[in-house]
């Protein structure tokens, strides 16, 4: 039988060149080859620093951090994402207040975060996620995108642009607009590091804390102890920090995908025109609400949703794929839905009446760089057979 994985890493680039340069140094923790990941990354995406971790996780976590989140604060979240996006905010004893989403696009739109923004004057930060690869609306030639809408406000924003590298907004680079932007590296993106992450920001002084946060509070980054002439083990700690390091032997991984990160895109987006193409016919499918260029997507993820009039129910539909050996996921069911969201918040799915109904009928079908034109035309085969 016939097997497609939802999702299948490609590594044909120079990752095994740079891991064995890693292992020859003797030196497999954070030091140059982490320095180089971080230096090429930020100039691929325009912003000024960039500063490696070892997940999105905790480059979220020190994002908000950095930027004075603390208990009682509010952080603005949409609820279609995964549970790190809200997470992080209660890591700090903050509390996250939940946003619904426009149907299709799974993204926070202008009206929505407006009329949150009037309802929690108090906010202190927006985290907009990119969902699926798809850039969110940050920027307007009306002026009232995400961004500018918190600027008027004095709401920091905090990007997790876990699905979305490389994309666009406006003409810039997801990575580059907002305070700050968090990008993963998961087995399953575009570019993937095994486990890892990557902090960008243009400010200054959230770089320079990010930096010492994220290796114990101490003020001296590891790589340049061993490098400098002051003795390696004088180093103090001015904060109560964290282990969120990547090391070079990830990042050996990373600077190898990086230098295919366009390829592996465009590769995701001829997987995108196909389906696009192929599945249009189906009448009891919503494909995804795409409103920027094609080629400003990531891509990370091709979700379908299934209405009212298809013939089977979602979860059935997920089983027959799978017995055609064609790997699908969910992305995602809502935090407002989870128990310690919905429990400690008193949350109500009729409170977020577009995420309930892309919930109850959404499936992402297998997207990747590898995947070949026979297998999308299995796929979409598939699909047709079991919904008409």
């Amino acid at each position: 039988m016939t097997k497609i994985p939802f999702s299948k890493v490609v590594c044909d680039g120079h990752e095994l060149t740079y891991i064995r340069e890693v292992l020859a140094s003797g030196w497999l923790t954070t030091a140059g080859k982490t320095q180089a990941f971080e230096e090429r990354f930020a100039e691929s995406v325009g912003a000024r620093f960039a500063c490696a971790v070892n997940s999105c996780t905790a480059a979220l976590h020190l994002a908000l951090e950095a930027l004075g989140v603390g208990p009682g604060n509010k952080v603005l979240v949409p609820t279609m994402t995964f549970t790190a996006t809200a997470e992080v905010v209660r890591y700090l004893e903050a509390d996250p207040v939940f946003l619904d989403v426009e149907y299709g696009s799974s993204l926070v739109t202008p009206d929505v975060l407006a009329e949150a923004l009037q309802r929690h004057p108090d906010a202190k930060v927006f985290i907009p996620v990119h969902f699926g690869g798809h850039p969110a609306p940050l920027l307007s030639e009306t002026g009232k995108g995400l961004l500018e809408l918190c600027r008027k406000r004095g709401v920091r924003v905090v990007e997790d642009a876990a699905h979305a590298f490389p994309a666009r907004c406006a003409g810039r680079m997801i990575g580059s607009i907002g305070d700050v932007t968090c990008f993963s590296f998961y087995a399953n993106k575009t570019i993937t590091t095994g486990e890892g992450g990557m902090l960008t920001t243009d400010d200054e002084a959230i770089a320079r804390r990010t930096r010492v946060m994220r290796l114990h509070g101490i003020d001296r980054d590891i790589w340049d102890r061993f490098n400098a002439s002051k003795a390696s083990w004088e180093y103090d700690v001015i904060a109560a920090g964290y282990k969120y390091n990547m090391p070079d032997i990830t990042a050996a991984i990373g600077l190898a995908q990086l230098e295919r990160a366009e390829l592996l895109r465009q590769e995701r987006q001829r997987c995108a025109y196909y389906y696009l193409r192929n599945l249009a016919a189906i009448d009891c499918i919503d494909l995804p609400r795409v409103s920027v260029d094609m080629a400003d997507h990531a891509w990370h993820l091709f979700p379908i949703i299934l209405k009212r009039n298809a013939p089977v129910s979602r979860d059935h539909f997920i089983e027959l794929l799978g017995e055609r050996g064609i790997g699908t996921s969910v992305h995602y069911k809502p935090l407002h839905r989870m128990t310690y969201y919905r429990e400690r918040y008193c949350l109500k799915p009729e409170d977020y009446p577009n995420a309930e109904r892309i919930w109850k009928g959404c499936v992402s079908l297998p997207i990747y760089s590898s995947l070949t034109d026979d297998e999308l035309e299995y796929i979409c085969s598939a699909v047709a057979d079991i919904l008409q």
